[in-house]
């Protein structure tokens, strides 16, 4: 794999998110221990995830009316130094006024945050396509953004644990605003390739052909990318698949594993740790396992998705099944790459489905979709997990996973017939 297959727009792409997901994890865990501390409450600390991601469900809904006015490198830098600024204010406004600060105020400016957070992903995922060279050159791209996602989540946690008993939950909101705005420095680096004059007048001339058809309204603007999903046969089956596997995903929420060491393993919350580490660990290795394979992966990347959505549902059931902590810290060490082998190809499968103009569109729509899937799963396995038992909640996850194989095997025509619409230029 060559170098030149992945552009400096790129790497500072990859600065810019892997800077903003830690500021993300730093600011969630201060503002939990803040309003544990404030409430007492399971309950009210347990809202912030929820509202988090009503906000970005609500914000990716809107996106296609940004993605229309700004460029996808301009919206990354909106919200990251609106983040910036809101995370001041926040940190100024509970420094100053302590235990008086009121928790609806603090409440307001984390939907707030996280509605300027919602447009972040789709336009990354955006993006990732326009700042690589070669076919190859995209899922090293994801492969790579994927590890530091994984990175910072495994380090993020126990890390930012410390820095709050440390700092105190104010300071190290300032700490975080100072995170973002580095974020937002580094994305001035991200510069999107600038179309030829003759590629520009054709865009333009299909635009204008296409204004008698179809109008300009917000309404078409707000649609098209869903009207895209359901018309593109590949992208249909794999919206499907990943909401059937996302309604299994909340199984790795924290409430969740805790119950499930406890019940099923009979051990402590160090184990919880433990299992929570040994996860991350799986994951980053199979992020740098795509990297590595990259070249021999090619272009067959559905069948390496299936590959790794069939060994991540086999290792889940294993893992229900399983009553020794020690086996289970394997188990979840083996599912981490067959999760990444499966999610980072499935990403580039999308980015592949789609031209590169409308899948900003598309990608905002898949991820309003998703935070909705997600707080609906994270619901119904609460309450799921109180008539059958964890063990079976976690073989139920795992048989969603199976399920979305099997759609994925049955469409397998989807895949076949459709050819890439995404071409990366040598």
């Amino acid at each position: 794999m060559k170098s030149s297959d992945l552009t400096r727009p790129f790497y500072f792409l990859w600065t810019t998110q892997t800077a903003a997901n830690a500021a993300d994890v730093l600011y969630i865990m201060a503002l939990t221990v803040l309003v544990l501390d404030r409430t007492d409450s399971l309950v009210s600390a347990a809202l912030m995830p929820l509202m988090r991601s009503g906000a970005q469900m609500l914000s990716s809904l809107i996106a296609p009316l940004l993605i229309n006015r700004f460029k996808l490198s301009n919206l990354l830098l909106m919200s990251q130094v609106g983040q910036f600024l809101l995370f001041i204010g926040l940190a100024v406004y509970l420094q100053f006024n302590g235990e008086a600060s009121s928790l609806v105020i603090v409440f307001l400016l984390v939907f707030v945050m996280s509605f300027l957070d919602g447009w972040t992903t789709p336009a990354r995922n955006a993006l990732v396509p326009r700042l690589v060279l070669r076919e190859q050159g995209l899922l090293k791209a994801n492969g790579l953004l994927s590890v530091s996602d994984q990175i910072v989540q495994f380090a993020g946690w126990g890390l930012s644990g410390i820095i709050v008993a440390f700092m105190g939950a104010s300071p190290t909101l300032l700490l975080t605003a100072v995170i973002y705005g580095l974020a937002a420095v580094f994305t001035l680096g991200v510069k999107e390739p600038v179309r030829s004059d003759v590629v520009e007048k054709e865009l333009d001339a299909l635009s204008s052909n296409a204004i008698p058809e179809i109008g300009i309204s917000k309404w078409h603007t707000l649609t098209e990318g869903w009207k895209m999903i359901w018309e593109k046969p590949r992208l249909r089956v794999l919206t499907f698949m990943d909401i059937i596997d996302m309604l299994g995903a909340s199984i790795w929420v924290g409430a969740f594993t805790l119950a499930f060491v406890q019940v099923a393993l009979g051990q402590g919350e160090e184990w919880w740790g433990f299992i929570n580490a040994a996860y991350f660990a799986g994951t980053i290795g199979g992020g740098l396992l795509v990297l590595a394979l990259a070249r021999t992966i090619g272009n067959r990347y559905v069948i390496v998705m299936m590959i790794g959505m069939a060994g991540y549902g086999v290792l889940t059931a294993l893992y229900a099944l399983n009553t020794q902590p020690f086996v289970a810290l394997i188990l979840v060490m083996l599912m981490g790459p067959f999760a990444e082998l499966s999610v980072i190809n499935r990403r580039t499968l999308i980015q592949h489905s789609v031209d590169k103009q409308l899948l900003p569109k598309v990608l905002s729509a898949q991820d309003s979709l998703m935070h909705l899937v997600f707080c609906i799963s994270l619901l119904g396995m609460a309450g799921l997990a109180e008539y059958i038992g964890i063990v079976n909640l976690y073989l139920f996850a795992a048989g969603l996973t199976i399920l979305a194989l099997l759609v994925g095997l049955l469409s397998y025509r989807a895949f076949r017939d459709q050819a890439d619409h995404t071409h990366i230029s040598g």
